[in-house]
């Protein structure tokens, strides 16, 4: 049961007294993870994959026990795993690696993370795809099926979506898009920053191709992200970037690259975010991610309750929590939002978001071109937090809202 006992595993609240709202940017680390990054860096600190002696070996154990580990967590066979330093380059490596030299044509919509949508249009520019995008009503600023579906056709190669919104916290219909373009005869990218941490996620059974997601915003290390897909699929790409460990066999005519993940890996890889990142979800799953999906939906119903009748508040997004994550939008009218932002900052510790998310295409879309502020909770925050948190918001729009 998620309850605030929890907080004593994380060294930070022993350290700072602070409101921490800023969890869909990244997260706070728990001891256990923290404890496993410098057991790598204290005790078997060598390199996987190249040295024959015992340190050299035991890192290579602990680096793939971890891929097993974090495999496992998401649904996926090992060999599926591709580590990579963030989401973003997971993202990158997709774009850059997949041919569509048969069918150009991408489908994604303006709600993405620019980590999902640049790749993307980057290839649009120099002519290489066929960049089409989805919208979401105007009303309700949820995706139905049909807006996706309309636009997959035959000369689809690739669907490009989130999992979980990071502006709002919502998912489209998953089952439905995936399904029409399997039928199409398109592949899925799902962008899981938001999904994998926040819900329990089965890559299997969500029926995607690839699956991209970033440690840090699971308790996980910073600089340290995965790509999952179907084996049959790395077997087919060419890897992104070469170098050491990507390669079976090297001559001055030819290279043969080492079979998947390991061809995508190129050079030294991040021993201790892995293994680092492979405790997060140990963790994780210790605490049960029906529960941290189910702790998220109960904070946002709170906050979305505490504030109501603040003045001069807009919350932005659907108010069903059930369709939510813990993301909590807003703006006070007639305030910038970086304001609101410093102002709760340096009133009560409060840590948020404010700007437009790396979603600028999306925010200019719904009509917040100058951004919004996000409050986004995670397993660790707490109901008495958000009351400090309406206090705030109230305090400010009282004095400054117009």
């Amino acid at each position: 049961m998620i309850s605030e006992k929890i907080r004593e595993d994380f060294p930070i609240f022993k350290k700072r007294k602070f409101i921490y709202f800023d969890n869909a940017c990244t997260t706070l680390k728990p001891q256990c993870v923290i404890d496993e990054v410098v057991r790598y860096y204290s005790e078997y600190s060598g390199c996987a994959g190249r040295s024959m002696h015992r340190i050299g070996k035991e890192t290579e154990a602990a680096f793939e026990k971890s891929r097993a580990e974090i495999a496992d967590f998401v649904g996926a066979k090992k060999e599926e795993v591709v580590f990579t330093k963030n989401c973003s380059e997971a993202l990158n490596l997709v774009a850059r690696s997949l041919d569509f030299s048969k069918k150009r044509g991408v489908v994604t919509s303006v709600l993405e993370h620019h980590s999902a949508f640049l790749p993307f249009q980057l290839l649009a520019d120099a002519g290489k795809i066929k960049l089409d995008v989805v919208y979401p009503d105007k009303e309700s600023w949820l995706f139905d099926a049909a807006s996706w579906t309309e636009k997959i056709g035959r000369d689809v190669r690739l669907v490009v979506l989130h999992h979980t919104n990071n502006t709002f916290g919502t998912q489209p219909p998953l089952r439905e898009i995936i399904g029409a373009a399997h039928d199409a005869g398109a592949l899925v990218l799902l962008d899981a920053a938001q999904g994998v941490p926040h819900s329990e996620t089965d890559f299997k059974k969500t029926g995607a191709d690839f699956m991209a997601f970033s440690g840090h915003k699971m308790l996980g290390p910073t600089g340290i992200g995965c790509l999952v897909a179907r084996s049959a699929l790395l077997e087919e790409m060419p890897p992104f970037l070469v170098g050491g460990e990507t390669i079976a066999s090297v001559s001055l005519e030819k290279t043969v690259f080492a079979k998947p993940p390991h061809k995508f890996e190129a050079g030294i890889q991040n021993y201790a975010g892995a293994i680092g990142l492979a405790e997060a979800c140990r963790y994780l799953r210790k605490q049960g991610m029906r529960e941290v999906e189910r702790h998220e939906r109960e904070m946002f119903a709170y906050a979305l309750a505490k504030t109501e009748g603040i003045p001069h508040l807009d919350v932005y997004g659907t108010h069903d929590a059930s369709k939510r994550s813990g993301i909590f939008l807003f703006n006070v009218r007639g305030v910038s939002p970086h304001q609101v932002a410093i102002m709760a900052d340096s009133m009560k510790g409060i840590c948020m978001r404010s700007g437009v998310f790396c979603a600028e295409p999306g925010m200019k879309f719904l009509g917040i071109p100058d951004g919004a502020c996000r409050a986004s909770f995670y397993l660790y925050n707490t109901k008495q937090e958000i009351d400090v948190f309406a206090e705030t918001l109230a305090a400010v729009a009282k004095t400054l809202g117009r």
